[in-house]
């Protein structure tokens, strides 16, 4: 039987964690900009944003789409609904967004219980760690630029491994960059 949101035949939504990295696995610089990714425009953005309809984040994200133009509107981050876990920020002076101290993998659990679309675990390095030890990430869609940064945020910080099955790959010529989709393998429990 399938993962179900109650019934088993509503399957659960998914948490993907879709990000560009550097070739050398990095999703930012260490000063947090992005500006080393191209806006290829082979990549059909509307289409990548049609497949989400919630988006989650840690706080150094959101504090980057807050001051990215248009970034965040009243309706959440680009529009979709928005969860940003935060310790820090203060959800009154959030309105736009659902800002919460909660633990990210039981928060995850009960979105994915609700009715819609796919989760996009939008940015933050340590929040995937933290959803990837929970077991709570279902895909990581990551797509390759052709850069060397040296140092920065990694894609993945220090803790567990996690085993992956490749699902599809893209090479968008006009950028070089590759975009790979796994499935996350999750091990047989223990007996």
């Amino acid at each position: 039987m399938s993962a179900t949101t109650g019934t088993s035949s509503t399957p659960s939504r998914r948490l993907c964690y879709q990000v560009a990295s550097s070739l050398d696995g990095f999703i930012a610089a260490e000063d947090g900009s992005y500006d080393w990714i191209p806006m290829d425009p082979d990549i059909d953005f509307a289409a990548l944003f049609a497949r989400f309809d919630t988006l989650v984040m840690g706080r150094k994200t959101y504090e980057t789409m807050l001051a990215y133009e248009g970034g965040v509107t009243d309706g959440g981050v680009y529009g979709k609904p928005t969860v940003v876990f935060s310790r820090t920020l203060q959800p009154a002076d959030h309105p736009r967004v659902r800002v919460t101290a909660d633990d990210p993998a039981a928060v995850i659990a009960q979105l994915k219980r609700e009715p819609g679309g796919d989760i996009w675990l939008f940015g933050g390095g340590l929040l995937f760690r933290q959803l990837a030890d929970a077991g709570a990430v279902d895909r990581v869609e990551l797509a390759v630029v052709p850069v060397l940064l040296g140092s920065g945020i990694p894609l993945l910080p220090k803790g567990s491994s996690l085993t992956l099955a490749l699902r599809g790959h893209r090479t968008y010529e006009g950028s070089g960059t590759v975009l790979l989709e796994y499935d996350v393998l999750r091990a047989p429990p223990r007996t």
